[in-house]
């Protein structure tokens, strides 16, 4: 078995970590978060989404916390835009990156942006062709790539023509979302494999939830197939707001010590890692889901 090298993380704590917090967080407080994950070694880091303030109250200060962090050399700050309007609000507040999103399944893409997955991929359309315009990159996701909370178990050959689609149409990276965090490595095994005769497994990500505790099995699985780029949140912090019973992401933390346990290099300081997921969890008044950094602190 060969593992890759080296992996690429990128970092969706201040974004899909911490969209679903019921009490506002202050923007000084995710421009801070954003700040501490680049001094940890983060080089991709998803700072916020300029999506509708009604939709999601959490991000309504997107502007500013883009404002408000202070860059650090060589790191990508992107951020989520589902539409034009957001695309253009994103670039005007210095997004190095944007993405967009669909999802695998309809009745999920129905419930969540009230609309068709067909009618959602037209939608990018404007997006994408303002980010080549701009020579912007864009990344996109795909929920419920190993099921959906309406659906149940989505097909992989449904998954790969999503994320074919959203490939074709100039996203450069895909990443495949476990959104309600159901997946097993069987599944993950045969969904990857679906995609990979669609899309090069260089520019596919894996981005695991750990709601049945399974998010770093499935890494582990997408590594022996060769994947090199996942996603994950400091300190474990996430859900799903569309998605009842969703827990958190795979905490960095914790997808860090897996990786350099097993002799794959990620540029991150573990420890740093687990200061800064300790630092925001006790803003948020809780206690870190990451495994590592309760083992750590216990020791």
């Amino acid at each position: 078995m060969t593992l890759p090298k080296s992996v690429k993380i990128v970092e969706v704590g201040p974004r899909d970590g911490l969209q679903n917090e019921k009490a506002l967080v202050a923007s000084p407080i995710k421009a801070e978060l954003i700040e501490r994950l680049a001094a940890a070694g983060c080089r991709h880091i998803e700072a916020t989404s300029f999506v509708s303030p009604q939709k999601i109250p959490q991000l309504a200060d997107a502007a500013e916390v883009m404002k408000k962090i202070r860059r650090a050399p060589g790191v990508v700050y992107s951020a989520l835009t589902p539409n034009l309007k957001g695309f253009d609000a994103a670039i005007a507040a210095g997004a190095d990156e944007v993405a967009v999103f669909a999802a695998a399944s309809e009745t999920f893409s129905r419930k969540n942006i009230n609309c068709s997955i067909d009618e959602s991929l037209e939608r990018f359309e404007p997006v994408l062709a303002a980010a080549r315009q701009a020579g912007v990159r864009t990344r996109a996701y795909v929920s419920c790539a190993l099921g959906c909370p309406y659906e149940g178990e989505i097909a992989p050959a449904a998954v790969a023509l999503v994320a074919k689609k959203l490939f074709d149409m100039g996203c450069y990276e895909i990443s495949l979302g476990d959104t309600i965090g159901i997946g097993t490595p069987p599944a993950t095994k045969k969904m990857i494999a679906a995609v990979a005769e669609k899309i090069p497994l260089e520019n596919l990500a894996g981005h695991f939830h750990d709601t049945y505790g399974m998010a770093a099995a499935n890494v582990w699985v997408a590594l022996e197939m060769g994947m090199a780029i996942f996603d994950s949140s400091v300190g474990g912090l996430g859900g799903c707001p569309f998605a009842l019973g969703a827990a958190g992401n795979l905490a960095t933390e914790d997808l860090v010590w897996l990786l350099s346990g097993s002799g794959v290099e990620t540029g991150l300081d573990l420890q740093r890692l687990v200061d800064c997921g300790n630092w925001i969890s006790a803003a948020l008044g809780r206690e870190p889901a990451s495994r590592v950094a309760r083992a750590l602190k216990k020791g």
